[in-house]
């Protein structure tokens, strides 16, 4: 087993976001393409993947009262720093809002679908008085594969097109047995990074708490919580309302998502807290989070009609608490197969304050999970799409999500459109 390879996809995936993970990754690709330019930008085109549009369309902005893709373009105009990655937009202050404001009103934003490519896909076209730039973003939030200035090409990397080029992909290389020894048996100074998470994350739940951010689910959940494990999900639910709803705090994302971070670290390093279990158990625990949740993912694709909450951080989740509690590896692998036969059918509809609610029944189900596996409870394999391991229960995940459902997002997005 190489333990390199895996602390690499761990740093790779596991980094700070600010806001939602959509916006965010166009608003860095605004950056860039401004960046590119010697003058103000007088126009932007933008377009994107279905997934990115849908995604984008109804969550805050870090720092705002406003939503939107437009509007963090508009901000990234302004503030926007490519080096800040999914942090693009940290510099936002009472003056840069109402700049891109009258930016937004001026018209000089266009968004575009497009709608015959598969997968993640941004491209920002910037025009000033007598530039242009072009950048193209593709298959995950920060993965450019190409500028250009004035036609002449700066960057041109088509190897990054195929999400397989990718570090992250290596991890379905290997089986879950491998992950779990991975987190049970590394140097703990190897994995002390992790640590980093869930301060983050534990920081934006207390200060959903306390601010009451969102429409209140957060302190619902909290004030009617009978144990540690219901107050493992008001925390989770009021960090993803805080973030949804704009506040102005980083969050540690898993597999490309914020609120995936969210529900992979928050439920796991409460409980172990409330617990008492030692800081190390907590970390290895979360750290097999991450890599379930990335495993999954890398089958799924960086975005799915499916709510990766649920479907990928819900079962790494599941996974993280048996270790947490002390399960064996069949009980682990066993939450898995549990998690994945009661939430495999949660559609994502977007990003917004409503993920608050997903994400809850996501930590709620991962609970159950475990629970039930820690007791030698398991849904037997020849139920539905469950494979004999999770490993071919993941996979029969990601067939119906990828081909069964390959309609899916474009009917969402059509109902979406049409409330507009």
């Amino acid at each position: 087993m190489n333990e390199q390879l895996l602390i690499a996809i761990l740093k790779n995936q596991v980094v700070p976001a600010l806001g939602c993970t959509e916006p965010g990754a166009v608003a860095y690709a605004v950056a860039r393409a401004k960046e590119l330019l010697d003058g103000e930008v007088k126009k932007l085109n933008i377009y994107a993947d279905k997934n990115i549009i849908k995604n984008g369309m109804s969550v805050g902005i870090p720092g705002t009262s406003e939503h939107g893709i437009i509007f963090a373009a508009a901000l990234s105009m302004i503030v926007g720093k490519s080096e800040y990655k999914l942090e693009v937009l940290k510099d936002v202050d009472s003056e840069s809002i109402d700049k891109s404001l009258d930016i937004v009103g001026s018209g000089i934003i266009s968004l575009n679908l497009n709608g015959d490519i598969e997968g993640l896909y941004i491209k920002a076209e910037a025009f000033s008085d007598h530039d242009t730039s072009c950048v193209i973003i593709r298959n995950s939030h920060t993965n450019i594969i190409y500028e250009s200035k004035n036609k002449e090409v700066l960057i041109d990397n088509p190897v990054n097109i195929t999400a397989t080029s990718e570090i992250k992909y290596a991890i379905k290389d290997y089986l879950i047995d491998e992950l779990i020894c991975f987190s049970d048996s590394i140097n703990i100074e190897d994995i002390e990074f992790i640590q980093k998470g869930i301060d983050i994350n534990i920081r934006i739940a207390n200060a959903g708490l306390k601010e009451h951010t969102g429409v209140g689910m957060g302190s619902y959940f909290y004030k009617s919580a009978k144990d540690v494990f219901s107050l493992a999900k008001a925390y989770t639910a009021a960090a993803s309302e805080a973030r949804m709803s704009g506040y102005l705090l980083p969050v540690m994302s898993s597999a490309g998502s914020g609120n995936h971070g969210l529900v992979a670290i928050i439920p796991i390093a409460f409980i172990g807290h409330e617990k008492n279990i030692s800081r190390e158990k907590i970390i290895r625990a979360v750290t097999l989070s991450h890599l379930v949740t990335i495993f999954v993912k890398t089958h799924l694709g960086s975005l799915s009609p499916v709510c990766g909450c649920g479907v990928a951080a819900g079962v790494g989740c599941a996974a993280g608490l048996t270790y947490l509690l002390d399960g064996n590896a069949e009980q682990i692998k066993g939450s898995i197969n549990n998690m994945a036969a009661g939430i495999s059918g949660m559609l994502c509809d977007g990003a917004k304050l409503g993920c608050s609610y997903k994400l809850s029944i996501s930590v709620d189900a991962a609970i159950d999970a475990s629970e039930m596996a820690l007791k030698n409870i398991f849904i037997p394999d020849n139920n539905g799409i469950l494979g004999n391991t999770p490993e071919k229960t993941i996979m029969n995940l990601a067939e119906v999500s990828n081909k069964g459902m390959k309609n899916t997002d474009e009917v969402i997005l059509e109902v979406m459109l049409n409330k507009c």
